[in-house]
């Protein structure tokens, strides 16, 4: 499968956006304020986003939960479903740009969008083109106990299994390599 530029980072967008989702009560919400918000858009690169509000950090914490059900779907019909709403409401709006040193890529989202539709917009279409490609059990969720970050799968044989090979996949693998040894020391 082909990814462009503007798609791998759509992906890696919508990937860190669903991760700073709160797991459940007891931890922070990724996004607790405006500020945040803000370091979200400019480390992401979101273009065209004028000055942030409250409303555009409630409509974006809305979206990223609809995210976060699309790398939960069970199978590409729910996926399509969940895809197909978010970048209808978005007002998806297709256009050839060249912005920022980077060649003639598309843009989605209207010009004049909400940051919240600019990410629908952009990041829904990423993830459409994996459901389109077959591919939609690439957006996982990573198999860590007590980890459950979104990643998009790009591994050659699709058997990535952790967000990160280096913490979540080392730590488990430790894991079980002393549970092996404490078994076979008895």
């Amino acid at each position: 499968m082909l990814i462009t530029h503007d798609t791998r980072c759509a992906l890696d967008t919508v990937v860190d956006l669903v991760n700073t989702a709160p797991e459940d009560d007891t931890t922070p919400d990724g996004l607790p304020d405006v500020p945040a918000l803000q370091v979200f858009v400019r480390e992401h690169q979101v273009s065209e986003v004028g000055v942030l509000t409250e409303a555009d950090l409630a409509a974006v914490r809305r979206i990223r939960s609809r995210f976060a059900a699309v790398f939960a779907a069970p199978d590409p019909r729910v996926a399509a479903g969940l895809i197909n709403e978010l970048i209808a409401a978005a007002g998806t709006t297709p256009r050839l740009t060249d912005h920022d040193g980077y060649d003639w890529h598309v843009h989605y989202f209207a010009p004049g969008a909400s940051v919240a539709d600019h990410l629908a917009a952009d990041c829904g279409m990423a993830l459409a083109f994996f459901v389109v490609a077959g591919e939609q059990e690439r957006l996982r969720r990573c198999e860590a106990p007590d980890c459950r970050y979104a990643f998009v799968d790009l591994s050659r044989n699709r058997s990535r299994r952790y967000c990160d090979s280096r913490t979540c996949g080392n730590r488990l693998h430790v894991a079980a390599y002393r549970a092996r040894r404490k078994e076979a020391a008895g």
